[in-house]
């Protein structure tokens, strides 16, 4: 009896020892999750961390952000070969290639899409596409009728890498890295004060039926600048020549949009392809009217800048102090423009400062 107890005394101490020894070595080491598949040695720790068998990537990865694909977009610039068109695009291209490779840019290659139907000088600065301009007596003395026909022949023929297109023109300068400001099927476009379709549905109805849809649906833009996939434009195109020229034909049209009639052309032929825009006004700035650049991308020179030299803006007369880009219609303008006198806005000391800059970096200038 009394070894029985001994015995199971024993036992009891012995289990007892073995649980606790057992009880401290877990608590003690290291834990280890039981994912199936062999290991993986990560490269960037030298530790060998588990796969996971589905989706093939090391565990501590599979919870980081996605790295974020660009959506490039390439530029094009339609221009003429005359004296005007050449500078602009030239100080324009300059300032493409500054920003294009900086941070935050979406900007892929450059087309200079020439309407003069030959080849220039210029062939070997800047990249070029050769179209052809209307037959002759069809833009009736509206040059401007030429861009719509050279893009859908650029559209047509050119191999274009990106998926986007951001249609510019010579007069533009970018001011900072573009990125694509597109968005889930829709262009990105500048909104323009003077394209009204609500004020002109009589005149757009013969050319957006009612059947489309209500007159708002005719964004007020042009074409440029505006960002927009590359396949929506292949169907945009071919009918924004054929509604520009239907427009010029009739006489209703051709009075009521005169200079900005192409303008229209694009955005009736944007909305008949259901092609909405997001209206970006922080896309570009137009001095003297706007007088800041803040977060705008590209500076529209198309008005004249005119100041006394106090400052003060004169516009409709010829100021002391002028920029305007019409006075260089048939000659180059010199390196080093006179700055403007103190008071005039950012915007317009901007312009003329990157221009000079332009011009002076720029090789052979005054020669086309």
């Amino acid at each position: 009896m009394g070894c029985g107890n001994t015995f199971f005394t024993l036992v009891i101490t012995f289990s007892v020892a073995l649980i606790t020894y057992n009880i401290i070595i877990s608590a003690n080491a290291p834990l280890k999750q039981d994912f199936p598949g062999p290991l993986h040695k990560n490269s960037r720790h030298g530790l060998l961390l588990p796969q996971d068998p589905i989706i093939k990537m090391p565990v501590d990865r599979k919870s980081g952000p996605e790295i974020k694909k660009k959506r490039l977009f390439h530029t094009a610039v339609t221009a003429s070969d005359g004296i005007y068109n050449t500078w602009q695009t030239r100080v324009m291209y300059y300032w493409f290639k500054k920003f294009k490779d900086e941070e935050g840019s979406d900007m892929g290659g450059f087309t200079r899409i020439l309407h003069s139907g030959k080849a220039d000088s210029l062939m070997d600065e800047i990249p070029t596409f050769v179209a052809q301009p209307l037959k002759d007596g069809m833009d009736q003395g509206y040059i401007v009728l030429n861009r719509p026909w050279a893009f859908v022949q650029w559209l047509q023929q050119a191999n274009i890498e990106e998926d986007y297109i951001l249609m510019s023109e010579p007069d533009h300068i970018i001011v900072k890295p573009i990125p694509n400001l597109s968005s889930d099927g829709l262009g990105a476009a500048f909104p323009f004060f003077y394209i009204e379709p609500t004020k002109q549905e009589t005149i757009l109805r013969k050319f957006f039926p009612e059947e489309k849809g209500p007159i708002t649906n005719i964004d007020p833009i042009g074409n440029s600048p505006v960002i927009v996939g590359k396949e929506a434009l292949k169907k945009i195109a071919p009918t924004w020549m054929n509604v520009s020229l239907a427009m010029k034909k009739d006489p209703d049209a051709d009075k009521a949009f005169g200079w900005v009639l192409e303008m229209y052309a694009y955005a009736v032929s944007s909305a008949l392809h259901g092609v909405g825009n997001i209206l970006y006004k922080d896309f570009m700035l137009q001095p003297p009217w706007d007088t800041e650049i803040g977060n705008k991308y590209i500076i529209h020179y198309t008005y004249g800048c005119d100041y006394d030299l106090k400052g003060k803006l004169t516009y409709g007369k010829i100021g002391e102090w002028r920029f305007d880009k019409r006075s260089y219609t048939t000659s180059w303008p010199p390196r080093n423009l006179p700055m403007p006198p103190p008071g005039v806005p950012e915007s317009v000391v901007t312009l003329v400062k990157m221009v000079n800059e332009a011009t002076a970096n720029i090789p052979n200038w005054g020669e086309s």
